[in-house]
C-alpha cells in the first residue's frame, strides 16, 4: 500500500463527510529501539482515558452512553502478554532417525536472539537482514525472516509441485521453488540436501480464483501482507493431517483469499500457527492500517438504522464468520463462498452487529438494503464468550428470554480486543453489578486486561443506563417505562414503578418487566422497591424453558441456595427471589394490587399454586438470606399455600419481620387466625399491621390477645373490617397507649360509642403526641362525636396539632353546632378533610364556612364534593368570599366539585364571585377548584386574581368546561404573575372542547340550511356557519369571490362546507391550543427560575406576542391558512353573468351584515376580559 497509516481497530469514529466523525487519529511515530510496547487503542469499553484520540474532556452527546472514566487493573501492558509464547526448546529437538525438519524453529521468531549453530539446516528461523541485497528491500517484504521452508503442494488432480513459504515480519510469501526464494532472500540457502525417507508437509490453497490463477500463471511468487490477514484458525476436519486456515483481505483492492495449510507433524503445526499469529499481531502494532471511508460509512448507516450509533461507542473489527464450531473448509469448496464469510463486527451503544462486508463493485453511496441486513444482538444478551489460546477462533452465545440461544462462531486476529470490548461493555452498561452475568472463558492475558469500571456518581443514572441497555437487548422501547425515585417513606430512597407512558396500554409486557427487574439486581441505591398498582400478571405462571442463565443460584455473599426445582419456577418467583438475595440494602417490598386473582373456593385451593410472591420471599426470610423485613401484600388474594409460606417463616423469631400488610387479601376466619398467630411470634419487632378489607370477622378480644403485646407498633390499619357486634371498643384505650402510633386508619369501620370514647381518651393522653394520621371517614360519626375528638386533639385551644384528621362521609349535619363551635375555637388539627358532606340546609354550611374564617389552626382544608340542595346562593358565595379574604391561616384549600352520571356536586355560578376574594388573600398557596363549570367567566375571574395575587403557587382547575378562549384568557393573566409555579394545561378541557366542536360540525352536516328559529336558539351553530362562510367566501388569496347566497336562482340545499373545511377548523383549534400550552410553559419556567434565583431562559414574552382570544369553532377558523385548500364557496358556486359592479355592491352589503353579527356575538366576551389588554 502506498499510504500506510496506523490502524485502530477499537477506536472508530465516523468520517467528516456526510456529517460523520473522523475514524482515525494521526499516525504515531514508532518507538525508537527496544521492545515494542502495545499501545492499547482508546475505546469506550476497553481503553485508558489518557490515550483517547479525541479531547479528554469532551462530553458525550448521548445520554444513554456517557463516557465514564475507565481504569485498568494492571497498568503494565506489553506485547509479551498478547503474543503467543515460543515453543519450548525440548519440542524442537529431532527424534532419532528422523530427517531434518523443513520448517524453521519458532524459538527465534519474536523474542529469541539466539541463532542456529548449523547454517546449512533444511529450515532456518534466523532473522537475517535482507536489505544488503536489495531484492527484498525493493519488493518491501520486511526486514527479518521468521520462518521458511519447502513445502509440497497439490496444484490439482494428480499434480504436485514443491513451493517454498517464507514468513517475514511484514509478509507471508509463497515461491515456486527455493531458488526463487533465494533470489529475493539471499540468506536462504539456494539448495538443501534432502533425505529420501523424508515425509513432506503439504499446503493446498483454497483461496479465491484470482489467487489460484496468479500462483499457476508462471509468476515466481505471491505475497500476503500480514496486516491483511484476518484470522489464523486450526481446522478439525477429521483428516489424517493438521490444517491451518488463513483468511486475508486487501481492503484497497478488495482482494479476498483463504489458504489452508495441511501438515503431518504436530510440532510443525504448532510452530507455524504460533509464528503466523505472532507475526500478524506484531505487524498490526508496527504498521496499523485505517479502515476505508466507504466501509466506515456503510457500517455507520447500519447502526444508525438500529438507533445504536454514537461516535464514542463505535468500534469495528474484521472477522470471519464460520458456519460451525470446526469451520471445516476443504480445498475443493466453492471459492465464491469465501467472500460471504468476511464480516464486520461493529459495536454500538447497546448492541453488537455482524454486518456483511459490502460488495467490491459497490461503494457506500449505493449500498443496497440486502448488504445492510446485519445480525444484531444486545451486549447484555451475551451469555457466553469462549476463545482459544492456540488460534483466533472464538464464539459468542446470546440469548433473550423465551428464545433459544444463538451462537456466533467467529475468528479474528484481534480476538483479545473483541473479548475485552464485550466484557468492558457489559461492565460499563451494568456498573452496579458485582459479578459478571456471562460465562467468561478467555486466556489469562485477556483476563488481566479487564478494566475496572468506576460506578457512576449518580446511582439513578447507573440504573437508567442498565435499563436502557436491557431494553435494547430485548427489543423493547425504553421510553414507555416510567418510574420515580422519592423519599416519602421511612425506608428511603424509594424506587416506584409507574404505569406505562403509552396511554393506550395499561400493562407492561413480560420483556419490559424483565428488563426493569433485572436492571434492579445488585442495585444498592434503593431501600424500598414499589410495584404498587403495576400488573405483574404476565409473569405469573410464565416460564422460560430455553435457558437458566438468569436464575440466581447463590446469594450476593456467594452462599449456594440449593432451592429445590428452582430452575422450573415461574419467572415471577425467580425475579422476586433474585431481587431479594442480590440487593442487600433492600428492606421493604411493596407489591400491592400487582396480581389479579379471584377468590378461590374451598375445593379449588388445593390446586392453586399460590400467588408466587410468598413462595419467593418467605423461604429466604426463614433462612436469613435477605434483608427484606417489610412486606406489603395488599390486594393480592392469598390461598392456603401462601398462608403456609407466611406461617412457616413468621413462627421463627429470627426472621425479625417489621411489617406484614395483608389488607384486602381475601382472608377468611381460619386464615386470619393463622396470620394473627404468626404475627404473635414477631411481637418484638412488628411495626405495622394491615388487616383491612378481609372477609374474616374480627372479634375485639382476639385483636387484643394477639396484638396487645406488641410494643413497637407504629402503623395500624383496621379499615373496612367485619366486626362482631359487642359493646366492647374495637381497640381499648390501654392498648392504644401502649403502642407508639404514627398512623391509625379506621376508615369504613363502624365505631360504637365505646370505641369513640377509647379514641378520645387516647388522644388526650400524652402518648398520642406522635400520631400524625387519623382516618375516620365513613365511621358513622355525628357532629357531637366529631367535636369530642377535636377537643381531645387540641389540648390547648389555639395551638395547632400536626395531624391529618379525615372526617369525610360522616353524619356531620346532626348536632352541627357542636362541630362548628369546635372549629371556631381553633380545635382542629393542621390538616382537616371533610369530603362529600351532605347538607339539607344551606345555612348549616354557611355556619361552617364562617367558623373556618375565624379558625387559626387549620392550614390545609378539603371540603370538596360538597352536596347542597341547590346551587350555592348569594349569601353562601359572599361567605366564601369572606373566607378567602379574611382567613390568614389556610395555605391549601380544595373546593372541587364532583360530576358523575348519577349526580353532580357543584357550587354554581356564584363561585366566580367568591373566587374574587383571592385578590386580597396573602396566605393561600395551593388552590384546587375542579369540576365546577367555571367556563369563560370563571377563567376571567382567575385571570384577574393572578394579576394581583402574589402568594399562590399552584392552581388546579381541570374539568371546568374551559374552551380555547377561556384558556387564552387564563394564560394572559399569568403573564404578569411571577409566583405561580403550576397551572393545569387543561387536557381534559381540551378534549371537552374538541368533542363540542365535533357536535357542532355534526349539527351543520345534518342541518346545512338552518331555519331562522334554529339560528336564534343556537348561536354557536349560527356563528360556525357565519364564520365558515365569511372565511371561505370573502377572499381567496388576493382575489375577491362572491357569496353563493347572492345567486338565489342557482342556490342548492347542498352542504355549504366540505370535510376539508372541517379538518381545517379542527387543525386550527389544535394548533392554537398547542400555542397556548407553549406560552403557559414559558411563563411557568420563568417563574421557576425567578423562585430559585436562576437566570431566565430565552427571550422574554412580550405583550405583542399574545394571541387574540377565540371562543368557538368560528373564531378558530379565521386564523387558519386555507390558501392551499379548495374552498366550498368555489366548489358550489354557480356565478351568473351580470354586472360586476352590481355584484361588488351586493358583496359589500353582505360584508356589513356579517360584521354586525360578529360584533354583537363577541361583544360580551370582549367586555369581560379584553378591556385591560
Amino acid at each position: 500500500m502506498s499510504d500506510r497509516r496506523r490502524r485502530k481497530s477499537l477506536t472508530i469514529f465516523r468520517p467528516e463527510i456526510s456529517a460523520l466523525t473522523p475514524i482515525n487519529e494521526p499516525p504515531d511515530s514508532a518507538p525508537a529501539g527496544g521492545l515494542l510496547k502495545k499501545r492499547r487503542p482508546t475505546t469506550l469499553f476497553s481503553s485508558s482515558p489518557t490515550s483517547s484520540p479525541t479531547s479528554s474532556d469532551m462530553p458525550p452527546s448521548s445520554p444513554a452512553s456517557p463516557l465514564t472514566p475507565i481504569k485498568r487493573t494492571d497498568s503494565q501492558s506489553s506485547l509479551r502478554g498478547l503474543l503467543p509464547k515460543s515453543r519450548p526448546r525440548s519440542l524442537q529437538k529431532q527424534k532419532p532417525g528422523r530427517p531434518s525438519s523443513i520448517f524453521g524453529s519458532f524459538r527465534n521468531s519474536l523474542y529469541s536472539s539466539q541463532e542456529e549453530d548449523n547454517p546449512l539446516a533444511r529450515t532456518t528461523s534466523k532473522q537475517d537482514s535482507v536489505h544488503s541485497t536489495g531484492s527484498a528491500a525493493a519488493l518491501n517484504y520486511g526486514g527479518s525472516i521468521l520462518e521458511h521452508g519447502e513445502i509440497q503442494t497439490s496444484g490439482g488432480l494428480f499434480k504436485k509441485k514443491n513451493q517454498y513459504f517464507v514468513l517475514t515480519d511484514t509478509h507471508l510469501v509463497r515461491f515456486k521453488s527455493q531458488e526463487r526464494a533465494f533470489e529475493v532472500f539471499p540468506s536462504i540457502p539456494s539448495s538443501l540436501g534432502r533425505s529420501s525417507g523424508m515425509r513432506h508437509s503439504r499446503i493446498s490453497s483454497s483461496g479465491s480464483l484470482n489467487e489460484l490463477h496468479t500462483a499457476s500463471s508462471g509468476e515466481s511468487h505471491h505475497a500476503i501482507q500480514l496486516h491483511d490477514i484476518i484470522s489464523v484458525c486450526r481446522l478439525d476436519d477429521g483428516k489424517p493431517y493438521f490444517s491451518i486456515e488463513i483468511n486475508h483481505m486487501d481492503e484497497e483492492t478488495n482482494y479476498v483469499g483463504a489458504i489452508t495449510l495441511q501438515l503431518y507433524d504436530p510440532l510443525e503445526y504448532n510452530v507455524w500457527t504460533s509464528s503466523i499469529r505472532g507475526a500478524v499481531i506484531k505487524a498490526r502494532l508496527n504498521d496499523p492500517q485505517p479502515f476505508s471511508q466507504n466501509l466506515i460509512q456503510h457500517t455507520a448507516r447500519v447502526l444508525e438504522r438500529e438507533h445504536d450509533y454514537h461516535p464514542n461507542s463505535f468500534h469495528l473489527f474484521k472477522v470471519i464468520k464460520r458456519s460451525s464450531k470446526s469451520a471445516i473448509r476443504s480445498s475443493s469448496e466453492d471459492l465464491t463462498k469465501v467472500h460471504s464469510t468476511i464480516c464486520i463486527l461493529a459495536f454500538g451503544i447497546h448492541k453488537m452487529h455482524l454486518v456483511p462486508f459490502p460488495r467490491s463493485s459497490r461503494n457506500a453511496s449505493n449500498t443496497s438494503l440486502s448488504d445492510m441486513n446485519a445480525v444484531s444482538n444486545g451486549i447484555l444478551a451475551v451469555t457466553n464468550l469462549k476463545m482459544h489460546e492456540t488460534d483466533d477462533a472464538f464464539s459468542i452465545t446470546c440469548r433473550v428470554p423465551f428464545r433459544q440461544s444463538t451462537t456466533l462462531y467467529l475468528a479474528s486476529s484481534l480476538v483479545s480486543d473483541i473479548a475485552l470490548t464485550i466484557r468492558n461493555g457489559i461492565d460499563f452498561l451494568k456498573p452496579l453489578w458485582g459479578e459478571s452475568s456471562m460465562t467468561w472463558e478467555v486466556t489469562s492475558a485477556v483476563e488481566n486486561g479487564v478494566w475496572t469500571i468506576e460506578p457512576p456518581e449518580d446511582p439513578i443514572a447507573g440504573y437508567d443506563r442498565t435499563l436502557t441497555a436491557y431494553c435494547a437487548a430485548y427489543n423493547v422501547d425504553p421510553s414507555n417505562i416510567q418510574y420515580t425515585v422519592h423519599d416519602d417513606c421511612d425506608d428511603a430512597p424509594v424506587f416506584e414503578l409507574l404505569q406505562p407512558a403509552d396511554n393506550g396500554r395499561t400493562r407492561y409486557s413480560a420483556l419490559e418487566l424483565l428488563a426493569i427487574m433485572r436492571s434492579l439486581r445488585y442495585n444498592e441505591s434503593f431501600s424500598t422497591l414499589s410495584f404498587r398498582n403495576v400488573s405483574l400478571d404476565v409473569l405469573h405462571n410464565l416460564r422460560d424453558h430455553y435457558g437458566t442463565d438468569h436464575v440466581p443460584l447463590t446469594t450476593k455473599s456467594g452462599i449456594p441456595m440449593n432451592i429445590p426445582d428452582e430452575e422450573n419456577a415461574t419467572l415471577l418467583v425467580q425475579e422476586i427471589r433474585a431481587l431479594a438475595v442480590k440487593c442487600r440494602r433492600l428492606r421493604r417490598l411493596d407489591v400491592s394490587y400487582c396480581l389479579t386473582r379471584r377468590f378461590q373456593q374451598q375445593d379449588e385451593t388445593a390446586q392453586d399454586p399460590g400467588c408466587g410472591i410468598c413462595e419467593a420471599l418467605f423461604p429466604l426470610c426463614a433462612k436469613q438470606w435477605t434483608n427484606i423485613d417489610w412486606i406489603i401484600l395488599n390486594g393480592i388474594v392469598l390461598t392456603d399455600v401462601d398462608i403456609d409460606y407466611i406461617f412457616s417463616a413468621a413462627i421463627d423469631k429470627s426472621c425479625h419481620f417489621r411489617a406484614l400488610d395483608v389488607g384486602y387479601c381475601g382472608l377468611v376466619d381460619r386464615s386470619m387466625h393463622t396470620i394473627l398467630q404468626a404475627m404473635f411470634h414477631q411481637e418484638a419487632t412488628m411495626e405495622s399491621i394491615n388487616l383491612s378489607g378481609n372477609l374474616a370477622r374480627q372479634e375485639p378480644k382476639e385483636i387484643e390477645n394477639q396484638l396487645g403485646h406488641m410494643e413497637f407498633i407504629r402503623k395500624v390499619n383496621l379499615s373496612h373490617i367485619n366486626r362482631i357486634s359487642s359493646p366492647e371498643p374495637l381497640i381499648p384505650a390501654n392498648m392504644l397507649t401502649k403502642w407508639k402510633l404514627v398512623d391509625l386508619r379506621l376508615s369504613r369501620t363502624a365505631l360504637n360509642e365505646q370505641s369513640v370514647e377509647a379514641l378520645m381518651m387516647y388522644l388526650m393522653d400524652d402518648k398520642s403526641e406522635h400520631l400524625r394520621i387519623l382516618l375516620l371517614d365513613q365511621c358513622r360519626l355525628t357532629s357531637t362525636e366529631a367535636s369530642f375528638l377535636l377537643n381531645a386533639i387540641s389540648q390547648k385551644p389555639g395551638r395547632a396539632r400536626k395531624m391529618h384528621l379525615d372526617l369525610s362521609e360522616n353524619r356531620l349535619e346532626q348536632h352541627h353546632e357542636a362541630l362548628v363551635d369546635a372549629i371556631e375555637r381553633s380545635c382542629s388539627p393542621v390538616r382537616l378533610t371533610m369530603q362529600m358532606m351532605e347538607y339539607k340546609n344551606e345555612k348549616n354550611f354557611q355556619k361552617l364556612i364562617e367558623a373556618f374564617s375565624k379558625n387559626t389552626t387549620t392550614k390545609s382544608l378539603d371540603i370538596s364534593k360538597l352536596s347542597l340542595p341547590i346551587d350555592a346562593g348569594d349569601d353562601t358565595c359572599k361567605i366564601l368570599n369572606r373566607l378567602f379574604t379574611e382567613n390568614r391561616t389556610i395555605e391549601e384549600i380544595d373546593i372541587s366539585g364532583e360530576h358523575t352520571h348519577i349526580e353532580a356536586a357543584q357550587y354554581g355560578n356564584g363561585l366566580n364571585h367568591a373566587l374574587a376574594g383571592l385578590k386580597r388573600n396573602r396566605t393561600l398557596q395551593v388552590l384546587r377548584v375542579e369540576h365546577q363549570k367555571l367556563g369563560l367567566q370563571g377563567a376571567s375571574t382567575l385571570a384577574s386574581v393572578l394579576e394581583e395575587n402574589t402568594t399562590l403557587r399552584e392552581i388546579h382547575c381541570e374539568n371546568n368546561e374551559i374552551n380555547l378562549q377561556a384558556f387564552t384568557v387564563l394564560v394572559n393573566g399569568l403573564e404578569r404573575n411571577t409566583t405561580v409555579l403550576y397551572l393545569s394545561s387543561m387536557e381534559f378541557d381540551r378534549a371537552w372542547t374538541q368533542k363540542k366542536v365535533d357536535r357542532e360540525i355534526d349539527n351543520i352536516r345534518e342541518n346545512p340550511v338552518p331555519s331562522p328559529v334554529t339560528r336564534m336558539s343556537s348561536s354557536t351553530k349560527a356563528t360556525v356557519n357565519r364564520t365558515l362562510g365569511r372565511t371561505l367566501g370573502r377572499t381567496i388569496g388576493s382575489r375577491k369571490v362572491f357569496s353563493p347566497r347572492n345567486n338565489h336562482e342557482n342556490h342548492s340545499p347542498k352542504n355549504s362546507y366540505t370535510d376539508t373545511d372541517f379538518q381545517a377548523a379542527m387543525g386550527s383549534l389544535s394548533q392554537n391550543w398547542d400555542r397556548e400550552v407553549a406560552r403557559l410553559n414559558g411563563y411557568l419556567d420563568r417563574n421557576y427560575n425567578l423562585a430559585h434565583g436562576l437566570a431566565p431562559d430565552g427571550q422574554p414574552l412580550l405583550d405583542i406576542d399574545r394571541p387574540e382570544t377565540s371562543e368557538s369553532l368560528a373564531t378558530a377558523i379565521r386564523g387558519y391558512n386555507i390558501d392551499d385548500k379548495t374552498p366550498t364557496a368555489e366548489v358550489n358556486r354557480q356565478l351568473v353573468v351580470g354586472d360586476k359592479d352590481t355584484q361588488e355592491k351586493e358583496y359589500d352589503v353582505e360584508e356589513k351584515e356579517v360584521s354586525a353579527e360578529d360584533n354583537a356575538y363577541e361583544s360580551e366576551g370582549d367586555a369581560l376580559v379584553m378591556g385591560k389588554h
